[in-house]
């Protein structure tokens, strides 16, 4: 089967881009993994899908796809690589547009200078809808939230790391380090993606505060492995450090891909507001192969 396809990133964070407002595709979960494979298909840390409006009052409905070939609930940098490939490719006019997630309602809007803001939503808190099971565990409180003992197994031992658990549509545990740059990110990313007490498993974030308006940001993404940007994973991280007091609203996320701007009031019904770039890197078509 060929098809064809675009190829954007958001920050770093790349993707493939598939349109089926026309039609089906109908891909496999194999399919997909061979679109995001570097070597053999085109190379992506998720597969977005473009569909029709699903109801009344919606513009799209946006279906997500890691690198493994599992369907996820949001990506915040896709969100605003999907307003500008509507946009593009005419399937809409609208510099504003309502679309449908796996977790709900987002509305990417494209701003004069090129760069895209999504609303994220509001975060969720509440630990059975993150999920995360926290039986048997005592929180450290911090400010206005609380931190969660993780063990983690290492080949020398046991070490626990202290970490905020949230959700922004997806599952995101967050710690704070000294340095990304020294932080054992691939050595404990996978540990805590696969946790136990994460059933859904989970997005792995490692934060340096810099000032009260700047982080620096490395996300180990569940199905991905780390990546250059996470928007999620920014938005998650900014929230976690305004809830224990060391953030301001408006904070400057630098991920390895570039700078994101993440807004948040701090009222933990308001929603999360992420500015970003989105660029389109090339179209082409790619033979599929059935049958995997």
């Amino acid at each position: 089967m060929r098809i064809p396809f675009t190829k954007m990133q958001g920050a770093g964070n790349d993707f493939v881009v598939l349109d089926e407002t026309r039609s089906r595709l109908n891909l496999s979960a194999a399919q997909y993994r061979f679109l995001a494979n570097r070597h053999f298909g085109v190379g992506a840390d998720q597969i977005l899908t473009v569909r029709p409006s699903p109801e009344e009052g919606i513009d799209f409905e946006y279906v997500i796809h890691n690198a493994d070939g599992g369907e996820v609930e949001q990506c915040g940098n896709g969100a605003r690589c999907f307003v500008r490939f509507v946009r593009e490719k005419r399937l809409t006019r609208k510099d504003v547009v309502r679309v449908k997630t796996l977790s709900g309602v987002i509305e990417p809007r494209m701003q004069a200078d090129g760069r895209v803001t999504v609303d994220m939503g509001a975060p969720v808190f509440e630990l059975p809808r993150i999920p995360f099971d926290a039986a048997g565990l005592a929180p450290q409180a911090e400010a206005s939230w609380q931190k969660w003992p993780l063990a983690l197994e290492l080949p020398a031992g046991t070490t626990t790391v202290w970490m905020g658990a949230l959700s922004m549509g997806n599952p995101h545990a967050v710690q704070r380090v000294d340095d990304v740059d020294t932080a054992p990110v691939l050595q404990l990313g996978p540990l805590i993606e696969n946790h136990v007490r994460f059933p859904r498993r989970v997005n792995a974030g490692f934060m340096q505060v810099v000032s009260r308006s700047q982080i620096r940001l490395r996300v180990y993404e569940r199905g991905a492995g780390e990546t250059l940007a996470c928007g999620t994973g920014a938005c998650a991280a900014v929230v976690a450090g305004i809830r224990w007091g060391w953030l301001d609203s408006r904070v400057e996320v630098l991920t390895r891909g570039g700078p994101l701007t993440i807004e948040w009031p701090g009222a933990l019904d308001a929603a999360v507001m992420m500015t970003g770039p989105a660029t389109t890197v090339f179209e082409a078509e790619i033979e599929v192969p059935d049958g995997i």
